[in-house]
């Protein structure tokens, strides 16, 4: 895709406000059946501000609270048709003290599709990003990538953890200074280490992520850059749009969080493994 079709950069002068982007329209294929949400699935407690009794805590909350602990204010969900469970849950946000609001789409070719049609909502901010089934350290990660990329003027920055296998992530090239200079998709072998578990961007890369949904060079080659090499579930993957970025040359940074478990809920073990270890906190 061009660079012509990305938007001007947008000055990092003046901070556009940061707001919370979730994409939660997944059918959680890896763990049907299931009885709910996997976003509202109980994988913990935490002791309600009331009562001080404990009381259960839903995957997603662990990433609003994220949120909150960086100052932001508001965040949307895009949930799937029939997903009434998580805004009956979670309602207008006073359970995790941020504004939320919903928007409901039919279908999606995958995350990015899923997080582009806040476009018209989100266009002039800058996103936190994360996905509601990873659960990841530390408490203050978006406030450190906020800061980087205040510090930086990056387009994008990436809250990177050591990974276990790095077969099935996205694992990311940085120089010392943590500018990345490449994401390798799922590789079968690397000596990279590290992987991304949550962003955040400038205005410019969703303007990015808009046009190329919707470039021709993008509709041509879907069939192989949606595939299950790239995602489990053969959609379209954001590691796809972030290589292009990089491609085009668009800046991203890096915060590394070393010492930081994270832990991805979409698999039947990984859900197991989460109740036991949250559940006994």
């Amino acid at each position: 895709m061009r660079s012509s079709t990305v938007a001007p950069e947008s000055s990092v002068q003046g901070f556009p406000e940061v707001v919370g982007l979730i994409p939660a329209a997944g059918q959680a294929t890896r763990l049907q059946p299931f009885p709910c949400s996997k976003e509202v699935y109980p994988v913990g407690f935490a002791p309600d501000e009331k009562s001080g009794l404990p009381r259960p805590k839903v995957a997603a909350q662990y990433l609003l609270e994220k949120f909150r602990v960086a100052g932001i204010t508001k965040a949307f969900l895009v949930i799937r048709d029939g997903k009434w469970d998580i805004p009956r849950y979670f309602r207008e946000g006073d359970l995790v003290g941020l504004s939320l609001a919903y928007l409901v789409i039919a279908g999606s070719l995958g995350p990015p599709d899923t997080i582009d049609r806040a476009y018209p909502f989100l266009a002039q901010n800058r996103v936190a990003f994360g996905f509601p089934d990873i659960l990841f350290g530390p408490e203050d990660a978006y406030a450190r990538m906020i800061r980087r990329q205040e510090e930086t003027g990056a387009d994008v920055v990436l809250g990177l953890h050591r990974i276990e296998d790095s077969r099935v992530w996205d694992m990311v090239d940085c120089d010392e200074g943590g500018r990345v200079r490449d994401i390798v998709m799922k590789p079968a072998s690397t000596t990279l280490t590290d992987g991304w578990c949550c962003a955040v961007w400038t205005p410019r890369f969703s303007a990015f992520l808009h046009e190329f949904l919707r470039a021709d060079e993008t509709k041509r080659n879907m069939s192989r850059l949606a595939n299950r090499a790239n995602d489990p579930s053969g959609d379209l993957a954001v590691g796809v749009v972030l290589q292009a970025a990089l491609k085009t040359g668009l800046m991203l940074q890096s915060v590394t969080f070393p010492g930081e478990r994270y832990l991805d809920i979409g698999t039947p073990e990984n859900l197991l493994k989460a109740v036991r270890e949250f559940g006994a906190q």
